[in-house]
């Protein structure tokens, strides 16, 4: 199956066997349609965050269309609503919605939060910090929304307006999330259960705008009204294997 790489840096575009180039971005609307022509099934990777994010996934959804797109493969949110409490979810539901009146076929993969990512919660005292109470999070590995996606993309007929919630095996309090991570690595690692203003105090050491701000805590606050907790075998449905949990994922790593 031919397969075309769009990137805004041609530098940084993967090698594939059989796959061509192409450079465009989100936000650049005619760009972007020329580059998609001759596409059937786009996989849509959400862009990198920001405050105009929505504007740039309305502005490449419509090149799309454009460009006679016939399917969207769109990496979602887990949860996505107009009014979850993780903000960034917000984005997603209304781009899901974009993509919906677009006229395009659809597959949406909801992704819950990133099992890669729970070990550089770890503050450099061995404290992971936020609002999330006894909530639980059904994180997922980068490589389980990989080969989920693949699948899709194998055979996206079979797929068309179709929500997928990509979770890991189970829903892990930070508490216990700290305990494997603390099992793995020898550390003494603990979970402070901040309140929402020291939350936000503690990330005020960054520079940043309040929109990002509002994410960061909102991570937490989403977990704490247990917005992430539902476990589900959508990647084994769409894998044939079951998705890896934390403990295992910090086994096969490098290191």
């Amino acid at each position: 199956m031919p397969q075309r790489v769009l990137v805004r840096d041609p530098a940084r575009a993967p090698e594939l066997p059989g796959a061509t180039t192409a450079v465009a971005a989100y936000d650049d609307r005619d760009r972007a349609a020329s580059a998609l022509a001759g596409v059937r099934t786009l996989l849509m990777v959400s862009a990198a965050e920001s405050a105009d994010r929505l504007d740039q996934h309305r502005a490449f959804v419509d090149a799309a269309a454009e460009a006679g797109v016939e399917h969207v493969v769109y990496t979602s949110f887990y949860g996505a609503s107009p009014t979850c409490t993780f903000t960034l979810g917000r984005d997603h539901w209304a781009t899901e919605e974009h993509i919906r009146g677009s006229g395009m076929a659809f597959t949406f993969l909801r992704d819950n939060f990133y099992v890669d990512f729970l070990p550089d919660l770890v503050g450099e005292d061995g404290v992971i910090r936020g609002p999330a109470g006894d909530g639980r999070v059904a994180a997922v590995t980068r490589d389980d929304i990989a080969a989920s996606a693949v699948a899709v993309l194998l055979s996206p007929g079979e797929h068309r307006g179709a929500t997928y919630d990509l979770t890991g095996p189970e829903a892990l309090t930070f508490t216990e999330i700290a305990a494997i991570l603390a099992r793995h690595t020898g550390r003494a690692i603990g979970f402070h259960d901040e309140t929402v203003e020291e939350a936000y105090a503690s990330r005020r050491r960054w520079d940043a705008p309040q929109w990002q701000y509002d994410a960061w805590v909102s991570t937490y606050t989403a977990i704490a009204r247990g917005e992430l907790a539902g476990v589900t075998d959508h990647v084994e449905r769409l894998t044939g294997r079951p998705p890896t949990g934390l403990a295992a994922y910090l086994h096969a790593r490098p290191g």
